[in-house]
């Protein structure tokens, strides 16, 4: 058989499209805010016509130098190549079945839906503030929590002033949802 047609592996797993982002619980829907979107479509758009263009002349180059199966450019171009390919089939499924979602559309709102920012105070008095997103878009170190994570499930649909309860491992917390707020709509 020829080398063409065999597969070739680096270990992982070929078939994992998911970028290291966890599955949508299923039959659920992909929210995602419209800036999610535009950010997650931007990547899509510069790993096709970018980037991918660039690491396929780098193969191009290195497999005519002679011996591929010591040439570190072209091995190391052919993985990346495979990663590029894996990352743009998840983004192109991923935004297929996106809904997008506008938290402005709920600006002045007092109760908790997706996109909102939430403060809440802690059974222990401490105050904490998240932003409900989607799951393909979080940012924990900003703050950002995914709609279907427990904290998120626990405040969706509660208003300002409600306290809910949320299980954790460490046992039952009680949260009072100090203040909610969307961002404004664009002004046009």
């Amino acid at each position: 058989m020829s080398k063409a047609f065999t597969k070739e592996s680096d270990g992982a797993d070929e078939d994992d499209d998911s970028g290291g982002l966890p599955p949508l619980p299923a039959g659920t829907k992909n929210y995602m805010t419209p800036a999610g979107y535009a950010r997650l479509r931007a990547e899509l758009l510069e790993l096709m016509d970018v980037e991918r263009p660039k690491v396929v002349e780098v193969v191009h180059w290195a497999a005519l130098n002679g011996d591929r199966s010591e040439n570190g450019d072209y091995l190391y171009g052919k993985k990346r190549l495979r990663e590029i390919d894996r990352r743009i089939r998840f983004l192109t499924k991923r935004l297929d079945i996106a809904e997008v979602a506008d938290p402005s559309a709920h600006h002045g709102n007092d109760q908790i839906f997706f996109g909102a920012t939430v403060t809440y105070a802690t059974g222990k008095g401490e105050e904490r503030t998240i932003t409900i997103k989607g799951v393909d878009e979080v940012d924990h170190l900003a703050g950002e929590v995914s709609w279907v994570s427990p904290i998120a499930r626990a405040l969706l649909k509660a208003r300002e002033g409600d306290e809910v309860t949320l299980s954790t491992p460490g046992g039952v917390e009680t949260l009072e949802v100090l203040e909610v707020r969307y961002p404004a709509p664009a002004a046009g």
